[in-house]
Order: C-alpha cells, then sequence, then structure tokens
C-alpha cells in the first residue's frame, strides 16, 4: 500500500463521482470471451490490449522488475519512498500544480513497490486522453523531487512506520521476514525503518528512478474506449521518454533460512497475533496449481477450509484464520496468519500444527478437490469484473511469463490436479516441524520471550 491515503488527488465532486465510474463492470461476458491483443507503438513499446467501447474510460497498468528487494543497504524503504513521491509534481508543475492538473482531467494515478516490482495504476476519461497520458509521462519520466513534498512524505511514512509498531500483525510480520532471511534483502522491511527513510536524499530518488523506470525493465497493460493504432501512440506519449535500459541490480536466489520454533514479541494487548511459515514453490514451479488447491483446502477457502472450520467454526477460538502461497520472485512460501485471545492462542497454535500434519500425510477427499475446483474456477471471471482489475491482471501474467493464451487456459490448469496429486504435494510442502511461528502478545502456556515453547499439535 502506498504510504498516503490514495495518490490519486481529487478535488472536486466531480472527480470523486468518477472514482465510482473506474469500478463499473466493464464487461459481463465470460473470460474466456474478451480479445487480448499485443501491440507494439510505433517508438518500440510492447503492450497487450483490451479494447472496450461501451464506456469512455482507459485503464493502464504498468509494472517495472525491482521493489524493496533492490533497495541499496542503509537505503531501504527507498522503493516505497519513491512510490510516494511521483505524484508529487513533475516537469514544469510543482506539486500543488500537478495535483490541480490531476484534478481538472479526473484522472486516477497510483503508485505503489512491493518486495519485487514496482507498479503504476493510471485511468482517464477518453475525453481527456492526450493531456492525460501526458502527466502520466511526466510522473515516471521528469519527477521533480521538491524538498517541501520530499519532507512532507517523509512524515508521512514515518507517522506509518509508527502506527505499524502498535499494529501486531504488522510487527509480527516484519519479524518473520527478518528471521526467516537474515542475510538476504526479502528479510528487510519494504517500507524501511525511521532511521533509513530519514537518511533519503532527493538524489537517492532520481537515482532509482532513473535506474528502474526503463523499457526493458516494464510490462503494460492497456484496456478500454481505444483501439490498437490510437493505444500505441499514447504509450509513446506516456512512456516513450524512459530511457530503453534499467540498471536495476541483480537479487540473489534464496529460500528460508532459519530454526524451526517459536519467537514470541511481548505486546500488552488482549489477544496474541500469530504469523506462521515454511518454505513453498514458487509461481512457475509445475506443481503450483495443485499446491494452490491445497491451499485452498488447508486455509485459503475461508469458510471452506479446514482451518477455519476447525479453529473458529468447532471452537470458537478466533475470528479469522487463513494460509497463502506466497511465491516471490525468488524464493516460495507458504504463510498463514491467526489471532485468538492470550489464553486460547496456544489452543489455535495446537489445532493449525495438528490439521497441516493431517493433511500432509492423508491429503485431501475427493469432495474437498470437487468443491475447491467448483471455486477456484468459477471465480477466476471476478478477477476480470473492472477494466482495473484486468489491467492489473495481464501485467501479473506478462511479469510471470504465463503467456497470452494463460487467461483461456488457466482453469483447465485446476480442473487437471488430483488427489494423488495434491497428496504428493502436501506430503512435500507440508511440515508443522519446519513451521516458523511468531507471536506477537501475551500468549498464555507458550513460555517466555525468552524461553519461548510450542504446544504439542493437538491429537486427531
Amino acid at each position: 500500500m502506498a504510504p498516503k491515503l490514495a495518490f490519486a488527488t481529487f478535488r472536486s465532486v466531480a472527480a470523486l463521482a468518477l472514482v465510482a465510474v473506474f469500478v463499473l463492470v466493464i464487461r459481463s461476458a465470460p473470460v474466456s470471451a474478451f480479445e487480448i491483443k499485443p501491440i507494439t507503438s510505433p517508438g518500440g513499446i510492447k503492450a497487450w490490449l483490451v479494447e472496450e467501447h461501451s464506456v469512455p474510460l482507459i485503464q493502464v497498468g504498468v509494472a517495472f522488475d525491482g521493489g524493496s528487494a533492490s533497495d541499496p543497504a542503509g537505503k531501504e524503504g527507498l522503493a516505497y519512498f519513491l512510490s510516494g513521491m511521483l505524484d508529487e509534481g513533475a516537469g514544469d508543475l510543482t506539486s500543488e500544480q500537478f495535483h490541480d492538473r490531476v484534478s481538472d482531467l479526473n484522472v486516477k494515478m497510483s503508485f505503489d513497490a512491493d518486495r519485487d516490482s514496482f507498479t503504476a495504476s493510471f485511468a482517464t476519461l477518453t475525453k481527456n486522453r492526450d493531456a492525460a497520458f501526458k502527466l502520466l509521462g511526466l510522473a515516471l519520466a521528469k519527477p521533480r523531487f521538491d524538498s517541501e513534498p520530499l519532507e512532507r512524505v517523509r512524515k508521512q511514512i514515518i507517522a506509518i512506520l509508527a502506527q505499524e509498531q502498535e499494529q501486531p500483525e504488522a510487527v509480527a510480520a516484519h519479524a518473520w521476514f527478518k528471521a526467516a532471511f537474515p542475510n538476504h534483502p526479502y528479510g528487510r522491511p519494504v517500507k524501511g525503518d525511521a532511521k533509513t527513510i530519514s537518511s533519503i536524499k532527493a538524489d537517492d530518488l532520481r537515482g532509482l528512478a532513473g535506474r528502474e523506470f526503463a523499457r526493458d525493465n516494464m510490462y503494460v497493460a492497456i484496456v478500454g474506449d481505444v483501439d490498437a493504432d490510437e493505444a500505441g501512440r499514447l504509450l509513446d506519449m506516456a512512456l516513450g521518454a524512459l530511457p530503453a535500459k534499467g540498471e536495476m541490480p541483480a537479487v540473489a536466489e534464496t529460500r528460508p533460512n532459519y530454526a524451526p520454533g517459536l519467537k514470541i514479541i511481548s505486546k500488552q494487548v488482549p489477544q496474541s497475533t500469530a504469523i506462521f511459515g515454511e518454505p513453498g514453490i514458487k509461481r512457475k514451479d509445475p506443481d503450483w496449481y495443485v499446491a494452490y488447491v491445497m491451499n485452498y483446502v488447508l486455509g485459503g477457502g475461508g469458510f471452506s477450509s479446514r482451518l477455519m472450520d476447525e479453529v473458529r467454526e468447532k471452537r470458537g477460538l478466533t475470528y479469522g484464520v487463513a494460509t497463502s502461497l506466497y511465491p516471490l520472485d525468488h524464493t516460495g512460501l507458504i504463510l498463514g496468519r491467526v489471532a485468538s485471545e492470550n489464553t486460547k492462542i496456544a489452543e489455535s497454535v495446537s489445532l493449525i500444527e495438528a490439521e497441516i500434519g493431517k493433511l500432509a500425510r492423508n491429503g485431501i477427499t475427493d469432495k474437498e478437490l470437487k468443491d475447491a475446483k467448483t471455486y477456484l474456477t468459477g471465480s477466476y471471471p471476478l478477477s476480470f469484473d473492472t477494466s482495473s482489475k484486468i489491467a492489473g491482471q495481464l501485467v501479473a501474467i506478462q511479469r510471470e511469463g504465463l503467456g497470452l493464451d494463460y487467461v483461456k487456459k488457466r482453469n483447465g490448469y485446476i480442473e487437471a490436479v488430483t488427489s494423488d496429486q495434491v497428496k504428493r504435494v502436501a506430503g512435500k510442502l507440508l511440515d508443522p516441524g519446519s513451521l516458523l511461528w511468531v507471536v506477537v502478545g501475551n500468549p498464555k502456556d507458550m513460555g517466555t520471550p525468552e524461553n519461548p515453547k510450542l504446544p504439542a499439535p493437538a491429537k486427531d
């Protein structure tokens, strides 16, 4: 999430009304019905296009390889800081003038950075397309980094970091990654800390923008009221001034490197929050779809998952418990979270470990397999029900190298999963004895921060 409440700046009633327009469903046909066209602009920018002329909107998604994992040592949070500065003045427009221009054009523009990538999301009314695309081009190619907005955004980030120190889940997540990746950039906080954010200068931001925002490091999708020729012209207008080649540093392949067990961070709160995880698989692993079905049954299926049934529905120990596959560019993880009253967190942990072990030993039932396939295939079209979602999905598919026909093939990959495959992959990936737990709170019956003790897994 970007440092500001929303990097789009809306200063008028008309602009606020536009927000509702941007989330309109733009296509009611099945996912397989819309056509994805690969295009190349006159200037050589490659993109995927989905034409939709029923609503006078154009949505663009852009991603660049390189996120916080590429931040220089001692400048952690640099990519995140940059995401907060790109709408704070560009070209000959000061921060205030840039915001006013965004508002006048009814443009929606946002930027964000995660561990592996930097993303931009942009939307405009068709009638304002030329001026709007020029504005996006200024933000990416000619950001100003003037001192007043730079110090303002710096203070906002430091305030966000202070708030996160009071949020048990954020504290637990930071501690988990730090413990799991002690000698790798994935172990560093995406947003940095107060010391590193305070050290970042305008030249640091300018240098990162120059290294990262390059055409050989870029993935683009454009969706909406535009044809191929016009899309090419507009993309050249917005992205053509970027350098041909970037200079992002390489990030090493890695695996979590930790001693399995429990870490307790004491915090005087009514309930304890736990983050738990172990090595998983990367997105391109041949077993990805098998693991995806497996995780749905374990903890990714909401109220349909085993963990929700055992921990919440049967025993009322939590409002929510979940697991997810967490693929990064250079490693893969299985992560989960749960929060319970301090007196009940040990029982929740015990039950979670038991269910993980049971699935690892026995796999899933035929009914669970059928239900998982029904949901995972049936819900997929919801990932494409707005122009913003379509652009985001197409950019992600490009980054992962899944191919132009992935949208049509994806559900077939899910349908092909068998229960025997799930049992094999669960046996390979799931091991309660390999979990790293970080618990923030005042947990009972789990030892002390100095001498933590995991409860034994519950008996079947």
